[in-house]
């Protein structure tokens, strides 16, 4: 069932216009909701807390869509990702399939974010700050929802500089929903880690994953965490994933460090697939892009 957490207020729904009403062809009162269904939460969302424009077309912004929860597409030690069906009732052309990935509060994590991650990075709202140097109330309720909104911020970032990651949708709270990168009856693109193929083709995917990281360096960052594990190859394309702990490699202290490491997990995974690669030199590229 869609946890609470995650649901949007529910009297949002019942405050639209008769014409909106007329527009869905059906009333809230038409439509009953089962276990593991919503009302959509997009209404709810505030413009900062919604994709970047231009919206690509399968994202469907319609009051009246309904969520329903379809199962577990991946549990973590910090959150876990679930596969989400948004449609309009009674209209085909409104439906996606969207990842919904969910933090769980601080007191549930099995791993908690080393603060190698945060250095350089500023809490704008100065109360929040204080809250969270103070562990009151509050500041455990930021703290919760400080990487859902650190990782939707780096996925708009991204996706604004062209980089190959999912379309944020919107984040709510503790929730992101994002691009579902897989196939249209719900089968998740395979990461690079499950990938075996041709060494011509392996070589393919090798400069996709140098190309995003260079767009990553252009814009002064690194992935901070890359590894064969939160790269998805999908029809051909690769797409990188898992990105709260974006890295400034100028702000932060550890930055050059953790693109070294970014490269190292790479490369060594290359390698091991008997591809001639060189860590040290993918490193010393990306410095040049990243200071150029």
């Amino acid at each position: 069932m869609i946890p609470s957490s995650a649901s949007p207020d529910a009297s949002a729904s019942f405050f639209l216009s008769a014409a909106d009403d007329d527009d869905l062809g059906l009333s809230f009162a038409d439509v009953d909701l089962a276990d593991g269904q919503r009302w959509t939460t997009w209404p709810t969302a505030t413009p900062t807390e919604r994709g970047p424009e231009p919206r690509p077309g399968w994202v469907v912004t319609s009051a009246g869509a309904v969520d329903t929860e379809l199962g577990i597409l991946k549990t973590g030690k910090e959150a876990d990702v679930f596969l989400l069906e948004r449609a309009v009732p009674g209209d085909p052309a409104q439906r996606t399939l969207l990842a919904a990935k969910r933090y769980r509060s601080p007191d549930h994590r099995a791993f908690h974010r080393s603060a190698v991650y945060t250095e350089g990075r500023r809490t704008r709202n100065s109360r929040d700050a204080r809250a969270l140097a103070r562990k009151s109330e509050h500041g455990r309720e930021v703290a919760a929802a400080q990487w859902s909104f650190a990782e939707f911020e780096a996925l708009r970032r991204m996706h604004e500089l062209g980089a190959p990651v999912p379309y944020p949708v919107q984040v709510t709270g503790t929730e992101v929903l994002m691009e579902f990168i897989g196939s249209a009856d719900g089968v998740g693109a395979p990461r690079l880690a499950q990938v075996r193929h041709h060494p011509d083709l392996l070589a393919e995917l090798f400069a996709q994953v140098g190309d995003l990281m260079r767009v990553f360096a252009r814009a002064g960052l690194a992935h901070g965490d890359l590894s064969p594990y939160n790269l998805l190859v999908h029809d051909g394309r690769v797409v990188v994933i898992d990105l709260p702990q974006i890295v400034d490699t100028v702000a932060n202290p550890q930055g050059l460090d953790l693109l070294h490491r970014d490269c190292v997990n790479v490369c060594d995974w290359f390698a091991r697939q008997r591809l001639d690669v060189d860590a040290e030199a993918l490193f010393g590229e990306l410095v040049a892009e990243s200071f150029g």
